[in-house]
């Protein structure tokens, strides 16, 4: 299909697999021309990207990858509401093609993914930015393509591409016959930035300043003036039998007292007798209809049988779920700090200096912690199991405990929390042996 990475265009009738020839070369640079007159605005502000890139890249200047990553082509941007793992591609964060190695840019890519594919994750393309001096060759995209082995394909459970153009779905169809039909269903075109908080946590994004611009530029070529918004109504205030999205401290009240919140023990209890030993436990995502199904009827003080869906990993994502949706993470943001700071004590001091932090938690979150943390630990020893080390459960875990009230997730905060975590799960009796709530209890 491919001959020096150019199309084979010379050739005619219908192609190998039955596919359609493509537009001829004239109308397809044609379209990329387009694209390219629509980017011209992006120098004006290309210095912000600058001044993003540099700010953090995520690994040091003697790492192999560094001359790529210094660019800030790829990030980490946290979870979705399903709690898998976001990583955003910006095509505007791409040097004029003699400045970057793309095959290094490659092996930057799936160095980035591997540190996420063994879980469930997201994919988001900002393609604003793309043109004919930054862009990899055809033959590139599909060596990149067939390069990915099946477990970043099969993992992958959205691609977001967000400001699509022609000439993106022009390459699109010459790329279908290679693409699996599985696989395509995952694309998702996304016109407007706004579209995308319906899927993902949009503070978490770190959107390059170019893109917004461009967002907002479209937005003021529309013929005509949008809709006001509509009002929304005042929030409600929580139901009494509220299980997500509210405070500890308001499960405590409106459950005499119980440190330990009704849908953990649930989970907990169900999974320690049904999931131990389930290869990939809470590294799976759910339907998000099902989820919300499932969290509707907790909040109505109903009673959830997990039986009744026939999936071990539905409970794995409400317990997720349920952490994820406090208004004040598990450790609190007064810790945040000093969990950030963990990756430069000594490493024979860790384990000490994670007991200090953790003992240092108020009452009720420490007694939560403790229940959460003892049962990762059981998981963690049934590893032969379930193929879920303590390592591997703090890159599920990590965010779901622990994040900044004032920035988004980087891949160098990633690093320190995950390694606190994990440190937390696999030295749990050491950590949590000398403090005890009372009326806590374990699962």
């Amino acid at each position: 299909m491919f001959r020096g990475g150019r199309l084979a265009l010379r050739q005619s009738g219908r192609r190998p697999g039955g596919f359609l020839r493509p537009r001829p070369r004239r109308r397809r640079w044609a379209e990329l021309q387009k694209d390219e007159a629509e980017n011209a605005g992006a120098e004006e502000i290309r210095s912000f990207s600058a001044a993003q890139s540099d700010r953090e890249v995520g690994v040091s200047m003697t790492h192999p990858y560094y001359d790529v990553a210094r660019h800030g082509i790829v990030h980490f941007a946290g979870d979705d509401y399903l709690g898998r793992k976001v990583v955003a591609f910006s095509s505007c964060r791409l040097p004029p093609s003699h400045q970057i190695n793309h095959h290094q840019l490659l092996e930057y890519l799936k160095y980035t993914l591997e540190q996420h594919v063994e879980s469930d994750y997201t994919l988001v393309y900002f393609h604003y930015g793309l043109n004919s001096r930054n862009k990899p060759s055809l033959s590139w995209l599909q060596s990149a393509y067939q390069e990915f082995e099946q477990k970043y394909k099969k993992n992958l459970k959205a691609l977001y591409i967000v400001h699509p153009t022609n000439f993106i779905r022009i390459i699109w169809n010459v790329f279908k016959p290679l693409i699996s039909h599985k696989f395509g269903k995952k694309v998702i075109y996304v016109n407007r930035l706004s579209d995308l908080r319906d899927h993902l946590k949009y503070e978490h994004l770190s959107i390059p300043e170019e893109v917004v611009w461009h967002d907002e530029n479209l937005r003021m070529k529309q013929k005509s003036k949008p809709p006001p918004p509509a009002k929304r109504p005042p929030p409600r205030p929580p139901l009494p039998s509220q299980q997500f999205g509210v405070s500890l401290q308001y499960l405590r009240a409106k459950n005499k007292g119980e440190l330990i919140p009704p849908v953990m023990n649930h989970t907990v209890a169900y999974l320690k007798k049904r999931g131990l030993k389930t290869e990939g436990l809470f590294r799976r995502s759910a339907g998000i209809q099902t989820i919300q199904q499932i969290q509707k009827l907790y909040n109505q003080g109903k009673t959830v049988d997990f039986e009744e869906y026939g999936d071990i990993h539905i409970p794995a994502v409400i317990l997720k779920a349920l952490l994820r949706e406090l208004p004040e993470p598990l450790l609190t943001f007064q810790m945040y700090d000093q969990i950030i700071q963990i990756t430069s004590v000594e490493s024979s001091l860790r384990v000490t200096r994670c007991k200090e932090i953790v003992h240092g938690l108020p009452e009720q979150n420490y007694a939560v912690l403790k229940f959460l943390m003892c049962f990762l630990h059981m998981v963690s020893r049934e590893t032969i199991f379930n193929k879920m080390t303590g390592s591997n459960l703090a890159c599920v875990f990590g965010l779901n405990l622990i994040w900044s009230p004032n920035s988004a997730p980087s891949f160098r905060t990633l690093v320190p929390i995950n390694l606190f975590v994990e440190l937390l799960i696999d030295f749990y009796p050491i950590i949590f042996s000398s403090r005890t709530v009372p009326g806590e209890r374990l699962p």
